[in-house]
């Protein structure tokens, strides 16, 4: 069952780490995002499919095929933050949300807010990307 929260309501640190308004506040929040994402992939579809036509001249089909690649790749990043969003979502209802999956500690509530499909706190999110770093730069 889930809890009415007023749209005012910002988790702060003084309150226990994610009960069930916090819980609620993420939830709504990832909805949000998701709902306007998939609204922008809607109108990029309709635009695509507007825009396909055939430009008789070469400069014109040639900026029409980079503006429609573009936005395939831009769908694709969007894709893939969806599932994102998801897995956070599941997080949330398993109990698992806002908690780093490398330490088990809590994720500051500003780094959720920022952030809130993150799963790693910000000390081990900057682990990974020096780990990524010393093995990209080899």
């Amino acid at each position: 069952m889930a809890v009415e929260i007023d749209d005012d309501y910002r988790p702060i640190e003084g309150e226990p780490f994610m009960n069930e308004r916090q819980r609620e506040y993420f939830r709504k929040k990832l909805l949000t995002w998701k709902d306007e994402i998939l609204k922008e992939s809607r109108e990029t579809l309709n635009h695509l499919q507007e825009e396909n036509q055939n430009h008789p001249d070469l400069a014109d089909r040639a900026s029409s095929e980079t503006d429609r690649a573009i936005e395939l790749r831009a769908r694709d990043r969007q894709r893939k933050l969806i599932a994102k969003i998801d897995a956070a979502l599941k997080r949330i209802e398993d109990g698992t949300y806002g908690y780093c999956e490398e330490t088990g500690e809590p994720i500051s509530l500003k780094r959720l807010d920022a952030r809130p499909i993150a799963t790693l706190s910000i000390e081990a999110q900057e682990r990974h990307e020096r780990r990524e770093r010393v093995y990209r730069d080899d």
